[in-house]
């Protein structure tokens, strides 16, 4: 929690559930994310947090932005940014989105299989294109390898086909999963690349960009690698594959940017022993899994709760949401501990919960309104 959203806190005791984000922590990341990778053009995953002050402030750093829709597309604009400085990085599109993204000035578009390929031939003539490369998501909390990405054969094929439907085949990009904690996962990605790309170039297609991703990590409970560690390793691979001939190089954060620059600030509603002697108290918030922690799914992302009682004795919880649906339990089994004095009316924060919360809320599931979101 930075000092600003500590002080806003105690002065304002916003209502909960709600989310605080300081606007000066979003700025840090990304400078620190700029000097860790000097040489890469980042492009911010618009997805983590579309929030208008975010984009506002992103954009005076001189960010450029990862669309997933075309309303992100939309959000970017209105914030001030250029169609020019703009990624369609979602690989799944309706013809209409492409259509409106083209005329809006949009020229980058991502895709994975011959059909989307054959979509944007029609509706974004003349378009860079990128294609995504299925990679291994080892080490991620949050892993991305089923939904998207093709095969190293199958790219070659098509890249060599986006040139065909006159397309520019602008490059290729790969995803390592989101909370990447091992930095050995974007160099085997980087390698098996660098080997499709260089086979391409060799077959005459003009590629000049290799995207790499997001899937930077923050600290929630536990200890990750720095941005600098994620840097390093990056650039020993892209020397190491590329020599001195660098393409391009892309990256696409999200989490790291926006994710400790928030805090969602809750209520306690309920503490209760399901038995006696149960030595596990099930600890309810006003927000759950249906509120903006959906990434509590499967206990992927364990965020750390502080509460007016930390340092007291402690004991185990599970801990879960409001609603009136079993699926709204947030931790069962990752070995959380909290104060015995906790009691329903308490608050709590929940850090590092500034990106993929708002956005993941439900509109009024149970008639609960989604979490309320200050900007300072």
């Amino acid at each position: 929690m930075t000092p600003k959203i500590a002080r806003f806190l105690a002065e304002q005791q916003p209502a909960t559930p709600c989310l605080v984000l300081d606007l000066d922590r979003v700025e840090r990341n990304f400078t620190l994310l700029r000097a860790a990778l000097p040489l890469a053009q980042i492009y911010y995953a618009v997805k983590a947090n579309p929030a208008q002050p975010v984009l506002e402030r992103l954009v005076r750093l001189g960010s450029r932005f990862d669309a997933a829709s075309y309303e992100e597309i939309v959000a970017c604009l209105q914030a001030g940014a250029a169609a020019s400085a703009i990624s369609y990085g979602n690989t799944i599109k309706k013809v209409a989105a492409i259509s409106r993204a083209h005329a809006a000035g949009v020229s980058m578009f991502a895709f994975d299989c011959a059909e989307e390929l054959e979509k944007l031939a029609r509706h974004a003539p003349g378009s860079r294109v990128y294609c995504r490369i299925r990679v291994e998501n080892a080490g991620a909390d949050w892993p991305l390898s089923r939904k998207f990405g093709t095969t190293i054969d199958a790219a070659r094929g098509l890249m060599i086909r986006a040139g065909e439907l006159g397309l520019d085949p602008y490059g290729l990009s790969f995803h390592v999963g989101s909370q990447q904690t091992a930095t050995a996962s974007y160099e085997a990605a980087i390698g098996r690349v660098a080997m499709l790309f260089t086979d391409l170039r060799d077959a005459g297609v003009n590629l000049r960009m290799v995207n790499l991703g997001g899937g930077f990590p923050v600290r929630y409970r536990d200890e990750v690698p720095g941005i600098d560690d994620f840097g390093r390793a990056i650039m020993r691979a892209m020397t190491g594959h590329f020599g001195n001939a660098l393409p391009d190089m892309l990256i696409e954060p999200g989490r790291f940017i926006v994710a400790d620059a928030g805090v969602v600030s809750a209520e306690v509603v309920l503490v209760s022993r399901r038995e006696a002697d149960d030595p596990v108290r099930w600890v309810y918030l006003d927000i759950g899994r249906f509120g903006g922690l959906a990434e509590t799914e499967g206990e992927a992302i364990r965020y750390h709760i502080t509460t007016p009682h930390d340092g007291g004795a402690a004991g185990p919880v599970a801990i879960a949401g409001p609603t009136c649906d079993g699926a709204d339990i947030m931790y069962e089994r990752s070995n959380y501990r909290l104060p015995l004095a906790l009691t329903g009316g308490d608050r709590v924060e929940v850090l590092a919960t500034g990106a993929y919360v708002t956005t993941y809320a439900s509109q009024r599931f149970n008639g609960f309104l989604p979490l309320a979101e200050h900007y300072i």
